[in-house]
C-alpha cells in the first residue's frame, strides 16, 4: 500500500497515466502495485544532457511509457554498466543497486537511486578547474 500526498495541481504518472490534483491537498492511496512518479521527480526531455541524466531519463520512460520498456532495457543496462566504471565505490555502489532494480523491473527504485548519483555528477559539474600554471609561466619563475 502507498499513500501519496497531493500539493495542490501537482500532477503524478500512475501506469502511463498522468493525474493532476485539483485546488486542494489530497491524499490518496494505492492499494496495489502500480508504476507511480511524481511530476517533480521527471525530467524534461531537454535535461538529458549530462551521461546520468540520459540514463535517468531512460529509467523514467520505461517507468512512464511501459510500451517502450524493451527499447530502452539494452540502452539503460548499458548506460549503468558504463556509468559503473566512472565513479568510486560509493557512487558505483549506487549504479549496481539501480542496475539491480532494473533486472527486478523496479523502475521508480532505479531512479531513486541515480537521483542521488544525478546529484553528484551536477556537483561535479559545477566545480570549475583550479588555476594551472602554464610552461612559459614556469620558466618565468
Amino acid at each position: 500500500m502507498l499513500k501519496l500526498t497531493l500539493k495542490p495541481h501537482e500532477r503524478v504518472v500512475v501506469n502511463g497515466c498522468v493525474i493532476r490534483n485539483g485546488d486542494r491537498r489530497q491524499a490518496l492511496t494505492v492499494e496495489n502495485r502500480a508504476d507511480i512518479v511524481r511530476e517533480s521527480d521527471l525530467l524534461k526531455p531537454e535535461a538529458q544532457a549530462t551521461p546520468v541524466s540520459k540514463v535517468y531519463f531512460l529509467l523514467q520512460t520505461a517507468l512512464i511509457r511501459p510500451e517502450t520498456r524493451e527499447q530502452a532495457i539494452t540502452a539503460i543496462q548499458k548506460g549503468l554498466v558504463d556509468l559503473a566504471c566512472c565513479f568510486g565505490p560509493e557512487m558505483r555502489s549506487r549504479v549496481m543497486v539501480a542496475a539491480n532494480y532494473v533486472s527486478a523491473a523496479d523502475y521508480y527504485k532505479a531512479m531513486s537511486e541515480m537521483r542521488v548519483v544525478l546529484r553528484y555528477e551536477t556537483e561535479l559539474m559545477q566545480m570549475r578547474p583550479a588555476h594551472r600554471v602554464q610552461p612559459q609561466q614556469m620558466a618565468q619563475v
